[in-house]
């Protein structure tokens, strides 16, 4: 049955952990264990997965290492409302079966909430999550089912708000635009959401150039998006490829053109943009649009004096990458409904109770203040569990991705315009 937990008994391990924890008490002569939190609460076990594979396509090991680092945080300062935080980290190896494996030690390990995690492989990672009541808050938005299962708690719009925000964005600059997509089932949605906010505008809409993904070489569909864009706008999603896209498509670009490039963040990103040049990297100019504040903004200052103390010099661990910021936001959620339980024992169901009740959310401005009652959703049958779909635009310069227009731009209605017209 959906929410219903097995007891777990107690292990022999368990009575010889009490056994050494009593005599570390002795020995220090005061009530609270070395290194723990400090109250008498429960501890609150946790989950936080993502691939972890250096030199593998997607690899976003700077999200269970920014969880750990929080941890590490949050419990210094006695932890959550009294309650030491633990948390677990799983390689998912961007695989539906890494993903089932981590989904099904979360479920072993009896965690309350697998939170800021990445994963393309929403299928095989939500149904053991909801045939234990598990929530999973505050995912990257790398898969469409994060946002239709009632379990999922997302913190961000996903891949669907980047694209109509990024239309949305070019439509202010660009007589046409150019869009290369991958050529999967995934990309074959894309161009609808960027026309919308284009045709909005009374702008045309996009060409639509499919691409491979992760190929070693764009120049067909570098071709084809110089000539349509004439001197509009070049506009790539490709992922992990993005990067190979415009490598091709600066060595063809005449050096009179005026035409503009652009993406969204998860394709972009300020560290691609510092390995590829800084303020000589062919990104220079880009329009790029993301979820969140630019890395440089003040918002940001809590997160990144928490790595800079904590982190210990984790080079996983990138202030500027989308996924350590998502990671954050993520736990910022989590803390914020435990405070607002205020529980000897924090359960998975008092954690998914806590949150369609209406918690609130408030992260400092990084995003809107978040809930997940149902009027608060975007109402949309394809993106039932979207309760914000605001975007920012931010363009590259000087090799630093700052403000192009102040504050956050809504595109629910273009989310929910999307479904109507699809």
């Amino acid at each position: 049955m959906t929410g219903w937990r097995r007891h777990t008994p107690l292990r022999p391990y368990g009575i010889l952990t009490i056994t050494a924890a009593a005599g570390a008490l002795l020995l220090t002569g005061c009530g609270v264990i070395p290194g723990a939190s400090g109250g008498s609460r429960d501890t609150v076990t946790v989950m936080t997965w993502a691939p972890d594979t250096p030199g593998a396509a997607v690899n976003m090991a700077g999200m269970p290492a920014m969880a750990r680092t929080y941890a590490g945080w949050i419990n210094e300062q006695g932890g959550i409302d009294g309650h030491e935080l633990r948390v677990l980290t799983c390689n998912e190896d961007d695989s539906a079966t890494g993903a089932s494996k981590c989904a099904r030690q979360a479920v072993d390990e009896d965690v309350v909430a697998v939170v800021g995690s990445y994963s393309r492989y929403g299928r095989a990672f939500l149904a053991p999550l909801e045939a234990a009541g598990i929530p999973y808050i505050g995912g990257y938005g790398a898969s469409a089912d994060e946002f239709t299962s009632y379990l999922s708690y997302p913190v961000n719009g996903g891949q669907s708000a980047l694209l109509a925000g990024n239309g949305k964005q070019l439509a202010a600059s660009c007589d046409r635009v150019s869009l290369v997509r991958p050529d999967t089932l995934v990309g074959d949605g894309m161009p609808g959401l960027v026309d919308l906010s284009l045709t909005r505008a009374d702008r045309p809409a996009s060409f639509d150039i499919r691409a491979p993904e992760e190929a070693t070489s764009y120049e067909s569909q570098a071709v084809k998006a110089l000539e349509e864009a004439g001197d509009g706008c070049v506009t790539a999603v490709l992922g992990k490829g993005t990067e190979t896209f415009f490598d091709s498509f600066r060595r063809l670009e005449p050096e009179d053109s005026d035409v503009r490039i652009s993406s969204v963040l998860g394709s972009v990103g300020q560290p691609l943009i510092d390995r590829t040049g800084g303020r000589n990297s062919p990104f220079e100019g880009a329009y790029v649009t993301g979820w969140y504040p630019e890395s440089g903004d003040a918002r940001w200052k809590p997160m990144r004096q928490v790595i800079r103390e904590h982190a210990f010099g984790d080079n996983r661990i990138d202030p500027e990458d989308t996924g350590v910021q998502t990671t954050w936001i993520a736990y910022t959620a989590l803390k914020a409904v435990i405070e607002a339980l205020n529980q000897e024992t924090i359960t998975a169901g008092a954690v998914s109770v806590s949150l369609n009740r209406g918690t609130e959310v408030d992260t400092g401005g990084l995003t809107p203040v978040l809930r997940w009652r149902f009027q608060d959703t975007v109402g949309s049958a394809a993106y039932p569990r979207i309760v914000n779909g605001n975007v920012t635009f931010q363009v590259v310069r000087e090799g630093r991705l700052v403000a192009d227009r102040k504050g956050f731009v809504d595109v629910t209605e273009t989310l929910v315009d999307a479904r109507i017209r699809g």
